[in-house]
Order: structure tokens, then C-alpha cells, then sequence
């Protein structure tokens, strides 16, 4: 039976395929704060400038291609059971060949029904415009956790990270709750690596190894380390 790899991804993940981190440009965007654009507030007060927020990322992720750190990732795939779980709502770990993949903040690909948040549909193209409806004739909007909204698929996190041989937390400041609480519930007998360039303080976690890296150069290291 092949090894459990669990792979938590943040940002700093997609960052050298050239999809900005979430709080680059010092975190605004059109002179909003990130935050407040991605939020069910804002959503109520100003829709259309929500969904052309998501549309131009959107825009950008077709525009760019996965990263060697992507792609080690899938080949890992060939002597482990590679599990991973991103924060990130691109595609790019599917581009790349990743098989098992777990969209803990939504999937910037798709879109849900503001009356049935269970209908959930590809977007064709890069675009999702007001006046765009599901089934039942609600709006659409994009199929993100914004902030101040739960997350539904923590649990599940939580059961995979604890099933983790081997648990792999890649260019996450490890700062985002829940998703930060996931280190926390690995084996202690797992081994842990953090890929990070600025590797986060993490305290009461054993077996754990520091790469100072950017993903592609510390998942290579990480590579060589398991062969």
C-alpha cells in the first residue's frame, strides 16, 4: 500500500505561475480591500462589482499555466497517494495532472445558486454575469467561500489531514483559520515538511521539517528527499 501524502496549499502555491498572492498590491483592488470585495456584504451592497472582481481573475488564471511545483505534485502521484487539499480556487493542481484535490475556499471555475447553495455549475468561459440564473431562477454568483463564511469542507480536511503519512504544507502562512488548524491534526508520528520562503511559526508539532523555499525549488528538495 502506498503512503498517505497530505499537501496543504496557500498562495505562495500558484505564485510562480503568476496568479498574485491574495494580499499582493497591499491588498487592494480598484481601491477596495481584498476583503471587503470578497465578502456576502459586499455582494448585497454592490453584485456587479463582485462578480467583475471574480470574472477578471478568472480572466487571469486561463492565461497561465501550472508551475514545476504543480507538476511535481502530480508526478508524486506515480509511489504515493497523493491527497491534496488547497486554499487556492484555481485549477492549476488539476491542469498539472493532480487527481485528488479538495477545494477547501470554492473553485473560481464555477458557480452556485444564491437560493440552493447544492446547485453548483461549470462557467463556460471566463464569464459569470448579473442576470445569470440556476434552475430555480436565482442568481448566480461565484462558487467561493468569502470571508465571514463558513467553510463546508473543513471536516472533511480534518478526516483526510488525519489519515496523513506524510503532510506537506506549501506557501500557506498558516495565518487563515480553519484551514491553519489542519497542521494541528496530522498523526505525531507523520512527518511534516513546510515549504514556505518565510516559514510560519508553528508550535506543538512534531517530526517537522523547514524547507526556506519558494513551492517548486522546496517540492523538488522534497522529492529528492522521499526518493
Amino acid at each position: 500500500m502506498k503512503k498517505r501524502i497530505v499537501v496543504l496549499t496557500g498562495a505562495g502555491m500558484s505564485a510562480e505561475s503568476g496568479i498574485p498572492t491574495f494580499r499582493a498590491a497591499d491588498g487592494l483592488w480598484e481601491n477596495h480591500r481584498v476583503e471587503d470585495v470578497s465578502s456576502p456584504e459586499w455582494w448585497q451592497r454592490d453584485p456587479k462589482m463582485v462578480l467583475e472582481f471574480y470574472n477578471q481573475r478568472r480572466r487571469k488564471i486561463v492565461e497561465v499555466e501550472p508551475n514545476k511545483g504543480h507538476l511535481i505534485l502530480a508526478e508524486l502521484q506515480a509511489d504515493f497517494d497523493v491527497q491534496i487539499i488547497t486554499q487556492n480556487i484555481d485549477n492549476l493542481h488539476e491542469r498539472a495532472g493532480s487527481k485528488n484535490v479538495l477545494h477547501l475556499h470554492g473553485e473560481i471555475t464555477k458557480s452556485r445558486s444564491t437560493r440552493d447553495y447544492k446547485l453548483v455549475y461549470d462557467i463556460a468561459g471566463t464569464e459569470l454575469s448579473w442576470g445569470d440564473k440556476c434552475e430555480l431562477g436565482a442568481q448566480l454568483r461565484p462558487h467561493i467561500v468569502w470571508f465571514g463564511e463558513p467553510v463546508p469542507l473543513i471536516e472533511d480536511a480534518a478526516k483526510l489531514t488525519a489519515t496523513a503519512d506524510i503532510l506537506v504544507v506549501v506557501g500557506t502562512s498558516l495565518q487563515v483559520y480553519p484551514a491553519a488548524g489542519l497542521v494541528q491534526v496530522a498523526p505525531h508520528i507523520a512527518k511534516k515538511y513546510i515549504i514556505d520562503p518565510y516559514v510560519p511559526h508553528v508550535s506543538g508539532v512534531t517530526n517537522l521539517t523547514a524547507l526556506e523555499e519558494v513551492a517548486s525549488v522546496g517540492l523538488q528538495k522534497l522529492r529528492d528527499m522521499l526518493s
